[in-house]
């Protein structure tokens, strides 16, 4: 019998799988110290720099999309996945893997096959309302599933458990939640001096996820002036995406109103110049969420699920591509009263000049929108899917 459990996790693609991805390995630390844990993603893709930097071990196979209509690339399809699912036998073998655990993401499907073939057990955490390809595929052979939502629209095979159990959520994410749920005077004070913002003025917090979403960069920036008569804004372009924003506040705002969130050499965030401060990425969300007084943003799971954790009142801009999961992401929160839901072809600039100043000098109805949308919050899901992961990898080293 071995010495230490081994468990795998699979994922890939954006930020939201990867840090549900980070968080649950988080919390198999707390639970099994000396479980060796491994992490397979895509070749080229953002986990290349963000799991390495939490400190879990990362392989890497090719991304490999699923077709989705006739064409010549679907005809080599079936010899490209028979060598994904391959490659993940390698690596499922060369870590003796005792469970393989997924988030989603096109790398998933390739290692839940690979699991499967070797008779491995099965965990997946879905993370949005409508469930994708590769954990539609993985529920067929999946030993346990977790969910952010009722009906993900999974069919996995009889006798498997499938629980909402919410998204799980990085500890620094957690732990901001509940210092602003206990204390939220006092925490957004200490996280305003902290990162070098004006006490005296709401935040609002801009982000489009870790791409960015040009749509919603050009109709914020393109309301600056306005914005600016009443709150300080925190804007989160996506790499590449800040200079479009930056022309078009200095524009209509004036140079002076442009300003930056910097790192000192000591470690500490500080603002510099105006009170429209531009970042691509930053990579503390939990500092800026104790200080924001509300959010716009898209309705990625993670991006939800940390809002509602949060307490945050926020403006969802679904993305308008895909299978329209975001939109389906956001419903519950705004049904409940903690959002509002805004089209992304209706989100302009107009909308922001017309709507975001009176409702961020609302501070009764942001209180109000906040305890709403942290009425839905599922803060101990990363807690939950680390335990039957567990549960899983130790039957399969006992009955092996």
């Amino acid at each position: 019998m071995k010495d230490k459990l081994s468990v795998v996790l699979a994922g890939a693609g954006t930020a939201g799988h990867i840090n549900t991805l980070i968080s649950i390995a988080e919390q198999i630390k707390i639970l099994s110290p000396q479980a060796k844990i491994t992490v397979i993603g895509a070749t080229g893709g953002m986990e290349e720099t963000l799991v390495p930097a939490s400190g879990l071990t990362l392989k890497t196979i090719p991304k490999l999309a699923f077709p989705r209509s006739i064409s010549p690339s679907a005809a080599l399809f079936p010899a490209k996945w028979a060598k994904e699912v391959r490659d993940a036998e390698k690596i499922l073998k060369a870590v003796d893997a005792d469970c393989v655990a997924g988030v989603g993401g096109y790398v998933s499907a390739p290692c839940y096959r690979a699991a499967k073939k070797l008779k491995i057990p099965i965990a997946i955490h879905e993370q949005n309302a409508l469930a994708g390809i590769a954990n539609k595929l993985g529920a067929r052979w999946a030993d346990y599933i977790g969910t952010a939502y009722e009906g993900a629209k999974l069919k996995p095979r009889r006798g498997t458990p499938v629980e909402r159990v919410g998204l799980p959520l990085k500890a620094e994410v957690v732990e901001a939640a509940r210092a602003r749920r206990e204390n939220p005077e006092e925490c957004r004070r200490d996280a305003v001096e902290a990162l070098g913002l004006k006490p005296e003025l709401p935040v609002l917090l801009v982000t489009g996820g870790s791409l960015g979403a040009l749509s919603i960069n050009k109709a914020v920036a393109g309301a600056s002036r306005e914005l600016l008569q009443v709150c300080q804004v925190v804007h989160l372009c996506g790499k590449g995406k800040s200079e479009i924003v930056s022309e078009l506040v200095t524009k209509l705002a004036g140079k002076d109103a442009v300003g930056e969130l910097l790192l000192s050499q000591a470690g500490q965030y500080f603002a510099q110049d105006g009170n429209y401060r531009i970042v691509d990425y930053f990579p503390h969300m939990a500092l800026l969420y104790k200080a924001a007084s509300l959010a716009i943003c898209r309705s990625g799971a993670g991006t939800v699920n940390e809002m509602e954790a949060m307490g945050m009142p926020a403006v969802y801009v679904p993305l308008p591509i895909g299978n329209g999961e975001q939109k389906f992401n956001a419903k519950p929160v705004v049904d409940n009263g903690g959002g509002i839901m805004v089209q992304d072809f209706r989100f302009t600039e107009g909308f922001v000049k017309k709507y975001i100043p009176p409702l961020i000098t609302n501070k009764k109805k942001l209180e109000e929108m906040g305890q709403k949308a942290r009425e839905l919050s599922g803060e101990n899901a990363a807690l939950v899917m680390a335990e039957e992961i567990l549960q899983l990898a130790n039957y399969h080293r006992y009955h092996e």
